[in-house]
């Protein structure tokens, strides 16, 4: 489990393999592990990781020490639409708005027919 959350963060915070490892002091392959299981990293490790955003107490409990909408907490991709939605006119956000509760609905009304 330490080693899917770990692989969250990474992916939570857009970095590729090496550039983890590396910011935990580590090797790729080390890094492999930890994402498969296989070893844990140090508590060394875990404080640089720390220090380049990773949310450890996530990564070793589970739980977050942040709340979910926290902007460190937000994907590269959540960033750049709460970024375009600040940047706009209310007409743009009242369309952004709209758009993102139809496509909620959407979403909602196609899991539901998956289900039946």
């Amino acid at each position: 489990m330490i080693g899917e959350r770990l692989r969250e963060e990474r992916e939570r915070l857009g970095l590729t393999q090496p550039a983890f490892a590396d910011a935990a002091g580590a090797k790729k392959r080390t890094l492999i592990d930890w994402e498969k299981g296989v070893s844990s990293p140090t508590a060394v490790q875990l404080s640089a990781l720390a220090g380049i955003g990773v949310d450890v107490l996530y990564v070793l409990t589970g739980q977050s020490s942040q709340p979910a909408t926290a902007p460190e907490r937000l994907t590269p991709r959540q960033r750049a639409l709460l970024n375009n939605y600040e940047h706009t006119s209310e007409e743009g956000k009242r369309i952004i708005e709209g758009t993102a509760d139809l496509a909620a609905k959407s979403a909602a009304a196609g899991g539901r027919n998956k289900a039946a």
